[in-house]
């Protein structure tokens, strides 16, 4: 008897069907291709971080300000020379692949890695808004916990080394930004602890229907940065000039994107940008992604005035992103936070 270690997504997501027979309708193709327009690909504005360690402060600017820029024009970036080695990422990669073989009844029932195993989208009422895709969503402050991990001991060093590296890189970069913006580079590090950053290790399975599933549906972080590392399948896409592009992998970077925090803190400065994961119909994806927090009672504000949104608390921010999900399907996000006169009823 084979044990199954995928969760029953299709299963799910013919649930929400309005025909039964509509399954059969849906059928594959390109994944660069959607509704029959050939998707475009973009290369990332790429930042080696080995400037920033340069004996010439031109040099040590210039990275800076490339940083700065793409963080502004794009939302995104990609950064090579990150120092965190290629051997602990590729052993990060080995550890989560095992742990996603582990049958779907087990990662779903046993408490893995603080109880944090998610799959597809409880939430959704509709095909849009359905995630083909699994998950483990793990605090930073249980990485360590070794009750956390059961026969997964090896997991647990792999994950505190790769955490603590990705923690380092993560404060390294919201530094640089914050003080791009004439601001004290260790105010975000008074403010996020790891109490509510996380790691969030990734799997998407072979979808077997249409190329327009997703494997995480569009949306934007609320956080103020997310660091990805993923394989070399492809699927991400952002919005990039009111158009969906297609993210090409490269196998030497790291991926960085600004969050909804950055963009409120930054005075719309930095721009949060929307993105997504398209379904893969014949190779299984591989990511894991940092999310750079503050504290559930920080206080959120713009650095500079007028501000554009009101001031909120992470904790807040979070509610009532989960409020919208919860009611309407999707987040809404920052709109809800604009000053009285602009904002989104």
């Amino acid at each position: 008897m084979t044990v199954d270690s995928n969760p029953p997504l299709l299963h799910h997501f013919e649930k929400l069907l309005r025909h039964p027979d509509e399954i059969s309708t849906l059928k594959r193709h390109d994944c660069h291709q959607q509704s029959g327009i050939m998707m475009e690909e973009c290369q990332l504005p790429l930042i080696d971080l080995i400037g920033l360690n340069s004996h010439d402060e031109r040099e040590r600017a210039a990275s800076a300000e490339a940083m700065c820029r793409a963080s502004s024009e794009w939302g995104f970036f990609q950064v090579v020379n990150h120092g965190i080695s290629p051997e602990l990422l590729k052993k990060m990669r080995k550890e989560q692949e095992l742990l996603f073989k582990t049958p779907f009844e087990r990662k779903a029932t046993c408490g893995l890695l603080n109880n944090s195993y998610r799959w597809g989208t409880p939430t959704a009422t509709c095909p849009k808004q359905f995630s083909w895709s699994e998950a483990f969503h793990i605090p930073l402050t249980k990485i360590s916990d070794q009750s956390c991990y059961g026969e997964f001991t090896s997991l647990r060093l792999v994950m505190t080394e790769f955490a603590a590296a990705m923690s380092k890189l993560a404060r390294l970069l919201a530094r640089i930004l914050a003080e791009n913006l004439s601001q004290q580079g260790g105010m975000l590090d008074d403010i996020c602890n790891e109490s509510t950053c996380f790691l969030r290790l990734n799997r998407y399975p072979v979808c077997p229907i249409s190329a327009e599933m997703f494997g995480l549906v569009p949306h934007t972080d609320s956080d103020f940065l997310t660091i990805l590392y993923q394989d070399q399948v492809g699927g991400l896409q952002l919005m990039k000039d009111s158009k969906w592009v297609v993210v090409r992998p490269n196998p030497d970077a790291l991926i960085v994107n600004i969050g909804d925090l950055f963009q409120a803190w930054s005075n719309d400065v930095y721009k949060s940008v929307e993105h997504k994961v398209m379904a893969n119909g014949k190779m299984e994806r591989y990511s894991v992604a940092y999310f750079l927090c503050p504290s559930y009672d920080s206080l959120i504000g713009s650095c500079t005035e007028p501000s554009t949104y009101r001031k909120f608390t992470f904790g807040e921010y979070r509610k009532q992103v989960q409020e919208d999900v919860k009611q309407t399907g999707h987040k809404v996000g920052l709109p809800r936070f604009l000053q009285v006169k602009n904002a989104q009823p």
